[in-house]
């Protein structure tokens, strides 16, 4: 299992596990957090937009020049936001932290 540690637009912080594999979106979806991901995860939306911790942001693989569009179109992006959909979570990834925009 892997761990995620989403911040609520509240500064709440929860930390969740969820399956080597699944999607940071998945995760917060069965966590309840407030990502929508209307696309279903087709890159088509940015509704599951999240700010990860800049000391964990070099963990990720690069995002692809799709997911950069559509972070232009997603409200309050900063240099380390990304779309939950397309972080796959790894063993490499163990520990995550991730901001929910406001």
């Amino acid at each position: 299992m892997i761990r995620v540690t989403f911040v609520g637009t509240d500064g709440a912080r929860r930390t969740v596990s969820a399956a080597e594999g699944a999607t940071l979106l998945a995760a917060g979806q069965a966590d309840g957090q407030p990502l929508e991901g209307t696309c279903e995860g087709a890159m088509a939306c940015a509704t599951c937009h999240v700010i990860v911790d800049a000391a964990d942001f070099a963990r990720l693989p690069p995002a692809a020049p799709e997911e950069e569009d559509m972070l232009d179109l997603a409200p309050n992006a900063t240099r380390t936001s990304r779309l939950s959909c397309q972080i796959r979570l790894t063993a490499a990834l163990d520990g995550l932290t991730v901001r929910i925009p406001s």
